[in-house]
């Protein structure tokens, strides 16, 4: 059995919580034979990074919790030297903070940037999963029994891998042959948003319906406008032309978008 990181971004709002708890367990606290002490400052096991998406006035932001991925195929541990990595029976990529003085190469093999160093213990550090605690009993890491909204979620891949299947829970970058045991649901891609019109009242359309057409996959996406008349077409492949009909009141209107980035067709009459 081997563990995995199953991360719902839908609903992840950047709360941060995740980070202090982390914070709180390693800060000033060594977990031998697992980990030193995390500094205070400069490094961040659990990481949320955002990504601004859309232009004004159709803005919004995207969270994305950072751990260390667990690779099956770690980086981290073909430039290991002197049994510094090892990967355990249950999947947890360690840093042997003894065996790891001095190897700040480590830092550099890492393709998410998820390994820190530490000047001062001269050890490169990052996220045990929390095996510490897992050997003690627990069942989940602090990050996950934190997390406000249960956007994370740590188990065995065999019992998480239906979930991961019906969602279409990715990795991030699998071109990096690491193989990560981070799978991701909801990672942003791009939008085709805007709002509709009364072409003669003015007034915003509520409930129309709008379809996105791939005009090379032939794919579809389907939205509504709400009451301010807005709809969004999200998870859309960025260099792809996409046929966008929205219809409502017996009338249809047909707009071809060739999609670079998010994109804002601002007011649209009907």
């Amino acid at each position: 059995m081997s563990k995995a990181f199953l991360i719902d971004l839908t609903k992840c709002y950047g709360c941060q919580t995740c980070v202090v708890q982390c914070k709180d367990e390693y800060v000033d606290n060594d977990w031998l034979p697992y980990s030193k002490a995390q500094p205070d400052k400069g490094q961040f096991w659990m990481r949320v990074g955002y990504r601004e998406r859309g232009q004004y006035p159709k803005v919004k932001m995207s969270w994305l919790p950072t751990p260390c991925m667990h690779c099956d195929n770690p980086p981290c541990l073909a430039a290991a030297t002197g049994g510094a990595v090892y990967k355990r029976p249950d999947g947890i990529v360690i840093i042997d903070p003894v065996k790891s003085e001095g190897q700040k190469q480590l830092v550099g093999s890492c393709p998410y940037g998820v390994i820190y160093y530490d000047e001062q213990k001269k050890t490169p550090q990052k996220c045990t999963l929390c095996a510490h605690l897992l050997d003690k009993g627990w069942n989940e890491p602090r990050c996950v029994r934190a997390c406000p909204t249960s956007a994370i979620t740590v188990g065995e891949y065999e019992d998480l891998k239906k979930t991961i299947e019906e969602k279409g829970a990715v990795p991030l970058h699998p071109e990096y042959g690491a193989r990560p045991r981070v799978y991701y649901i909801g990672l942003p891609k791009n939008w085709i948003t805007g709002a509709i019109v009364d072409s003669k009242t003015g007034d915003c359309l509520e409930g129309a319906d709008v379809t996105a057409k791939d005009t090379a996959t032939g794919a579809t996406i389907t939205s509504k406008s709400d009451a301010f008349g807005d709809f969004w077409l999200d998870g859309l492949d960025a260099k792809n032309t996409y046929e966008v009909v929205i219809s409502a009141a017996g009338k249809t209107k047909t707009i071809s978008v060739p999609l670079d980035t998010d994109k804002d067709l601002g007011d649209i009459p009907l």
